[in-house]
């Protein structure tokens, strides 16, 4: 089995994942979705850009690599929560 060659690029930071945040929120505003699934829909939305636009033509490399935009997402999301809850705290 050969392995797909999976790049990291401009893409993956600086526009996928603060566009799966930016999504993950309108989405939770707009239709009232609990926070406990939250992560599931980043995931999910990871899953979709991945697969359909970063890597349209390697499902395999597109599985991958939208578990990484989704759960960047989440742990980006949850790190600026915890900053700006303990700044507001101090």
């Amino acid at each position: 089995m050969n392995f797909p060659i999976i790049h990291t690029n401009f893409w993956d930071a600086l526009i996928a994942v603060p566009a799966i945040m930016i999504l993950t929120q309108l989405l939770k505003v707009y239709f009232k979705i609990p926070s406990t699934f939250t992560p599931y829909i980043a995931l999910l939305i990871g899953l979709l850009i991945s697969i359909f636009i970063s890597h349209p033509n390697n499902l395999f490399a597109g599985i991958f690599m939208g578990w990484f935009y989704g759960y960047a997402a989440v742990g980006n999301y949850a790190a600026l929560k915890t900053s700006w809850v303990a700044y507001r705290n101090e």
